[in-house]
């Protein structure tokens, strides 16, 4: 049996697939750290939102095909998934990084939601 396509005129008629791109989340006392695995996209095809409590990320890999296809197990794809985050976050600050096919949140606190020791004071 051969897997090879032998059809060099194949016509592409899929919607581009989705996946939900696997995360790591942390939290400590200034932060939330939000790690997700995207790889193969690229920067300027990644979109990052927070709306009403809602981090929406979405991002597209895309293949640039040279040459006429024998054989494809790879296709682009769009990675998308949402999260509520405390309406805490100081959304101005959020800072994202994409590295190695992994993009990495930091969504601060406000200092409202931080935590804070309370002094007692003896009466």
């Amino acid at each position: 049996m051969s897997d090879r396509k032998e059809d060099d005129a194949i016509e592409k008629t899929r919607d581009l697939r989705t996946a939900i791109p696997s995360v790591d989340i942390y939290e400590n006392d200034n932060e939330i750290l939000l790690y997700a695995d995207m790889p193969g996209v690229k920067k300027e095809d990644l979109s990052i939102n927070i709306d009403n409590g809602t981090l929406s990320l979405s991002g597209v890999r895309r293949f640039e095909n040279k040459g006429v296809s024998r054989w494809e197990q790879f296709s682009d794809i769009e990675y998308a998934r949402s999260f509520s985050v405390p309406q805490s976050i100081e959304v101005e600050r959020v800072e994202a990084a994409l590295k190695d096919g992994v993009l990495k949140l930091h969504l601060p606190k406000s200092e409202a939601a931080k935590p804070k020791m309370i002094k007692i004071n003896a009466a």
